[in-house]
């Protein structure tokens, strides 16, 4: 067993075997205090070649090259490619040995996969990216039916740490009425607490995509995980989708 697998985390849903999966954790790495010690993000001031070494040791605990993206809390869907940094917040990809991968440290990941095993995708939902339809995105160019999709919601800001404002309980009730009741009441005048979880639920059944996994794991409360609300300096996680090679 290598360094790494220990840290890791596979996503319990039933995906096909041609399809795997995987979140990493904070630990298993190199980097230095406060990005201790598995740290992805190449953008939050840690060592470069701290990341280059975590970055190169998930490569090869699985033999994949992973699609990194520059993350902009938008809604652009990337073909992924290794050998490119898209400006996006979701890749897809038909190719095998390619992960698609969202990084995250309180934002919601979002891996998405069809039956038959065939395409794959990754998407990084912040509240904005998650109003602003970055996961009816990814299903658009996946291009398949609904009922094909599988998603699994990997670890993000639980529903018991998620401070917001009203503007943004507005913003996901605008197209979808039901989503208040997502929000509750926060302890603070004015603020609510909404759940991040719930909320991706709604928009991907209005999608038709029912088959949805995952969800429960709060990273604010979890110090297995990065948290930029815990820790506003510290590093990124992963979450990677890919089709096997074998």
């Amino acid at each position: 067993m290598s360094e790494l697998a220990p840290a890791l985390l596979f996503p319990d849903w039933p995906a096909p075997a041609s399809v795997r999966a995987c979140v990493t954790t904070r630990a298993g790495g190199v980097s230095l205090a406060p990005f201790d010690t598995f740290n992805l993000g190449d953008h939050v001031g840690d060592d470069p070649l701290a990341v280059a070494e975590n970055r190169r040791r998930l490569s090869d605990e699985f033999d994949i090259q992973p699609a990194w993206l520059k993350q902009v809390h938008g809604v652009v869907v990337a073909d992924a490619n290794p050998a490119v940094v898209a400006e996006a917040d979701a890749s897809w990809t038909d190719q095998p040995g390619i992960a698609c991968t969202a990084m995250t440290a309180d934002c919601l990941p979002a891996l998405f996969c069809d039956r038959a095993g065939t395409r794959v995708a990754a998407a990084h939902a912040g509240w904005r990216g998650l109003a602003g339809g970055v996961l009816e995105a990814t299903l658009e160019r996946l291009a398949l039916p609904p009922e094909e999709v599988l998603v699994w919601l990997g670890p993000a800001i639980g529903p018991q740490a998620f401070e917001v404002g009203m503007e943004v309980r507005d913003a996901f009730t605008a197209l979808h009425p039901e989503a208040v009741d997502a929000f509750v009441p926060g302890e603070r005048p004015g603020k609510l607490l909404a759940d991040i979880y719930q909320l991706a639920r709604i928009r991907l059944a209005a999608c038709g995509v029912t088959a949805v996994y995952g969800g429960g794991l709060c990273t604010v409360s979890d110090p297995r995980f990065f948290s930029y609300r815990r820790t506003p300096q510290g590093g990124r996680f992963a979450s990677l989708v890919w089709l096997s090679t074998r």
